[in-house]
């Protein structure tokens, strides 16, 4: 029986971020995994711990559900929470018929490991990165049915244009957009979420990422009502726990929207000071995709490999790119720090650069 990467085309769909700091990597300096550091904060940390004296009732997801709908200005009906954005995955895999879905490649791989899993056989539309993996709309076949992309899109770092996202709507098309990092983004710029007037829309969001809350598993699915009924029946009973939705109700509450937005300022000027550290190393053939608008920077340079080895034994972690298809063993992911770590980082990429020459 095929395994997961040789079914896949040789890249391994299910290694992610969080594998560079198991075990031996545990004491590095994360730049792998996409979480926003320093987080959750302590308001956040005193919710979720004040839900541990319902723990006794099963969980009611009734006043979550209501508040993310209200945040997006939707009503309940067009919302359901999930445990993180990757079970969303795993429900759209199990509850659309899909004849024909394709994903959008470079993008977080477990849409498509999904899909797999649950039989299907699936298609690919891979973005150049001559183009700056921009993407063409006209690349999508037009008998798919079933239509994967994130934005911004991890790995890349690219905000695609949601006018240019939304026309790829079409009749009888599920369109399923991966907005996980959207809210990383100054203003939100691009996002679909709360949009009702593009058919077929399935937009994914996460609180894992800005909120430092990967462990608690909480995410939502914004679509029409009869495509959260489909989904909604794939899931267990009860599949959010009680300290997540109390999680869900914080993090769109005002107080947390206007620190979201703050720090998404903050993550911007952070990735600005690292892009232009990077540009220092171009004479060494290292390249970032720019322009980056997520909490992460997408590099190109020689012996990559090689330089995250020695990156490893100068105490840093960063993600390897060659498991996302459309990409080799050049590229590497870089989690945006602050800059006093991302100092620190820059002078060990010199040193790793260096070592890698041999």
């Amino acid at each position: 029986m095929p395994t997961e990467a040789s079914a896949a085309g040789g890249h391994d769909l299910r290694h992610h971020g969080d594998a560079e700091v198991r075990d031996d990597g545990a004491e590095l300096v994360d730049l792998a995994v996409n979480v926003r550091a320093h987080t959750p904060p302590d308001w956040l940390r005193e919710t979720v711990a004040g839900s541990l004296g319902r723990l006794a009732a099963y969980p009611d997801g009734r006043a979550a559900r209501a508040a993310v709908a209200g945040r997006h200005g939707l009503p309940p009906e067009r919302v359901l929470l999930t445990a993180g954005a990757a079970e969303a995955f795993v429900l759209l895999a199990r509850a659309l018929k899909a004849r024909r879905p394709v994903v959008v490649h470079p993008q977080f791989t477990e849409p498509e490991a999904a899909l797999r899993n649950a039989g299907h056989s699936v298609g690919r539309v891979l973005l150049r990165a001559s183009d700056g993996f921009r993407l063409d709309p006209a690349a999508v076949p037009g008998d798919a049915d079933l239509v994967v992309i994130g934005n911004p899109t991890n790995p890349t770092s690219v905000l695609h244009p949601a006018d240019g996202i939304a026309g790829l709507a079409r009749p009888g098309r599920t369109l399923v957009v991966d907005e996980a990092f959207m809210d990383a983004v100054p203003g939100e710029r691009e996002a679909l979420a709360g949009r009702t007037d593009v058919p077929g829309l399935v937009v994914l969001r996460s609180l894992t990422k800005t909120w430092g809350l990967a462990g608690l598993r909480i995410g939502y699915v914004l679509a029409a009502p009869g495509t959260i009924a489909e989904l909604e029946r794939a899931q267990p009973l009860w599949p959010v726990s009680t300290p997540a939705l109390a999680a869900a109700e914080a993090c769109v509450s005002p107080r947390a929207l206007a620190e979201a937005a703050h720090a998404a300022h903050r993550v911007a000027a952070d990735r600005d000071h690292l892009l232009a550290g990077l540009a220092r190393f171009a004479p060494d053939g290292v390249r970032a995709v720019t322009p980056a608008e997520g909490p992460f920077v997408l590099v190109r340079l020689p012996r990559a490999a090689a330089v995250r080895h020695h990156l490893r034994g100068l105490g840093f972690a960063v993600r390897r790119g060659d498991t996302f298809p459309g990409l080799g063993e050049e590229w590497l992911r870089l989690a945006v720090r602050d800059r006093t770590t991302t100092d620190a980082f820059l002078r060990a990429l010199e040193r790793a650069t260096a070592r890698a020459k041999g």
